[in-house]
């Protein structure tokens, strides 16, 4: 059973639901059926993993490549 992020369009509630089947989900607001599917991000964590003790991205600001900007094939 997948999880999916949506933002209602009626009262612009975001959440995330269990989809199960075919079944259509619903604003746990305004009970509104009219939702957008967001992009989810995926998450990981590890052994000894804390939210919010991640770094941000590296040097280059896009990929984290310690070398600087224009180091990799992102810029």
């Amino acid at each position: 059973m997948p999880i999916y992020e949506y933002v209602c369009s009626g009262c612009e509630h975001r959440f995330e639901t269990l989809v199960r089947g075919s079944e259509q989900p619903s604003c746990p607001r305004c009970r509104g059926r009219d939702l957008d599917k967001q992009f989810s991000v995926f998450g990981v964590g590890g052994r000894g993993a804390e939210l919010g003790t991640r770094e941000g991205p590296g040097a280059c600001g896009s990929c984290g490549d310690p070398r600087g900007p224009g180091s990799c094939s992102m810029d």
